[in-house]
C-alpha cells in the first residue's frame, strides 16, 4: 500500500508539473507560428523574383540565392507544419506526443542546406574556369530587394519567436540568415562586375556564401543528432544534477541517472535514489522534485526511491 501511494503521489506531482511546463511551451509557439508565417510568405515571393532574375541576368549568385530560398520556403513550411504537428495531443501509442517532430524537421533542414551548398559549389567551380557575362546592374537591384525581404523575415522571426531556444525555429532562422548573406554576396559580386567587368566574382562570392551556410547547418545538425541520440542537454550538467541529488539529507547514492531532451525546451529525467532505511521516502521524493525544478528547470522527472531491501539487476545503460 505504501509503495502504491508513493507511485501515485509521484505520478500526480509529475503530471501537474509537466502540464505547467507544457502550457508555457505553447505560449511561445503562437508567436513563433506568426513569425514563421510572415517569413514564409516573404521568402516565397522573393524566391520567385530571384529565380526569374537569375535566369534573365545569367547570375549564379542570384540563382544560388533563389535555390537556397527554395529550400528555405520548404524548410519554413516544414517548420510551421512541425509546430502544428507537435501540438497534437499525446496518445497511448505516442506517450510523448509529437514534440520530436520539430527535431526531425530541424535535422531535415540542416541536411538540405548541405545539399544546396554542395550544388552551388559544384556549379561555381565550372563557372570559375569558364566565366559567363552577367547583367550586373539588374542583378544588384534584384539582390537589394531580396536582402530587404530577408531582413524583414529574420526580424519577424526574432520579434515573435524563440530563435535561440527552439531548434526548429533556429534552423529556419539560419536558412533566412543564409539568404540574407546570399543577397549581400550577390550585391557585392554585382558591384565588382559592374565596375571591373571581372565575371569570376560571381562564382567566388557564391562559394563563400555556400560555406557560410554550411557552418550554420553543421551547428544545427550536431544539436539535432545529440537530441536524437538522447544526449544530456548542454544547459544541464549531468554531474551537477548528480551532486545536487546526493546532497539531499538521507540519500545514500544516486544511480541510473538519465537526462534527455524531448524537444527544444522540454527536458526529462529519470533516476534511482537509494535512501537510508529509516527515512521518509515521500519527504525525500518531494525534496528531489523541488531541487530539480528550482535548480535545473526539470519538471518532468521520474524518481525511483529504494532502500537497502531493494535488489535489481545491473543496468545495461
Amino acid at each position: 500500500m505504501h509503495q502504491h501511494s508513493h507511485d501515485h503521489s509521484q505520478c500526480h506531482g509529475d503530471h501537474h508539473h509537466h502540464d505547467h511546463g507544457h502550457h508555457h511551451h505553447h505560449h511561445g509557439h503562437d508567436g513563433s507560428k506568426k513569425g514563421l508565417t510572415i517569413a514564409l510568405l516573404i521568402t516565397a515571393s522573393i524566391m520567385g523574383l530571384e529565380f526569374v532574375g537569375g535566369l534573365l541576368t545569367n547570375s549564379l549568385a542570384l540563382l544560388s540565392d533563389s535555390g537556397h530560398m527554395l529550400s528555405d520556403t520548404a524548410s519554413l513550411g516544414l517548420s510551421l507544419f512541425a509546430m502544428w504537428f507537435a501540438a497534437k495531443p499525446t496518445s497511448p501509442n505516442k506517450s510523448y506526443g509529437y514534440h520530436r517532430f520539430e527535431i526531425l524537421a530541424a535535422l531535415f533542414n540542416a541536411v538540405t542546406l548541405f545539399v544546396i551548398s554542395g550544388l552551388i559549389i559544384w556549379e561555381a567551380i565550372g563557372r570559375f574556369f569558364a566565366p559567363q557575362p552577367v547583367a550586373s546592374g539588374s542583378m544588384m537591384l534584384i539582390a537589394c530587394i531580396g536582402l530587404i525581404a530577408n531582413l524583414l523575415s529574420a526580424w519577424s522571426l526574432m520579434r515573435k519567436g524563440d530563435v535561440h531556444g527552439n531548434l526548429n525555429l533556429r534552423s529556419a532562422y539560419l536558412h533566412i540568415l543564409g539568404d540574407a548573406l546570399g543577397s549581400v554576396g550577390a550585391i557585392v559580386a554585382g558591384g565588382v562586375m559592374l565596375l571591373f567587368g571581372w565575371y569570376k566574382a560571381d562564382p567566388i562570392i557564391s562559394v563563400i556564401v555556400a560555406l557560410l551556410i554550411v557552418k550554420g547547418a553543421w551547428a544545427v545538425l550536431k544539436q539535432t543528432v545529440h537530441i536524437l541520440m538522447e544526449g544530456t542537454p548542454h544547459s544541464i550538467p549531468h554531474r551537477d544534477v548528480l551532486i545536487s541529488l546526493e546532497h539531499i539529507e538521507g540519500v545514500v547514492n544516486v544511480h541510473d541517472l538519465h537526462i534527455w531532451t524531448i524537444t527544444s525546451g522540454i527536458h526529462s529525467l529519470s533516476c534511482h535514489l537509494l535512501i537510508e532505511d529509516d527515512r521518509n521516502s515521500q519527504h525525500i521524493l518531494q525534496q528531489a522534485i523541488h531541487e530539480l525544478e528550482q535548480k535545473f528547470q526539470i519538471t518532468h522527472a521520474t524518481i525511483q526511491i529504494e532502500n537497502s531491501m531493494i535488489r535489481h539487476p545491473e543496468l545495461k545503460v
